[in-house]
């Protein structure tokens, strides 16, 4: 065995922090600065891909929002969560738009007699194209990208 000093060998210490240095070692990827100098940051496990899952590429297009049964003709369906406004202001023409309302930035709520309606101050919206039908808004909505692939509509 060996004394503190080192002269003999390993000292039961050094043995123990050269063995949490190789497990601290073994199981990151790389190293993140920090304000008092560098930590290790584990390596999180990586998930298959659609590819990988089913052996066909990934479906074309974003986020799934949700069916074109959803958003009637001559409205339209707020996705609250997605911040996104879908409309069909005619029969298989879907438009999309920010949810996010141009005058104090709420959240348009629903959609109905042809606009897209913010509850905060009366803002509406019309669903062909996102402008302005009634302020105090004086701009209108961001139009968002979409794909529509059979009955699915995805963001873009």
């Amino acid at each position: 065995m060996s004394d503190h000093t080192g002269r003999a060998g390993a000292t039961r210490r050094s043995v123990l922090l050269t063995g949490a240095a190789v497990v601290v070692a073994g199981c990151t990827e790389y190293k993140e600065e920090t304000e008092g100098g560098e930590s290790f940051v584990p390596e999180a496990p990586s998930s298959p891909t659609a590819q990988e899952q089913t052996g066909s590429p990934p479906p074309p297009g974003g986020e799934v929002l949700g069916t074109t049964a959803e958003i009637p003709e001559g409205g339209g369906k707020v996705f609250a969560a997605q911040k996104v406004v879908v409309t069909q202001p005619a029969a298989g023409d879907f438009k999309a738009f920010t949810a996010i309302c141009t005058h104090q930035g709420c959240t348009v709520d629903k959609v109905e007699d042809g606009t897209i309606d913010c509850p905060c101050h009366g803002s509406r919206f019309r669903i062909e194209d996102g402008s302005v039908e009634r302020g105090p808004a004086q701009r209108p909505l961001e139009a968002k990208r979409i794909t529509v692939s059979g009955d699915e509509i995805r963001l873009a």
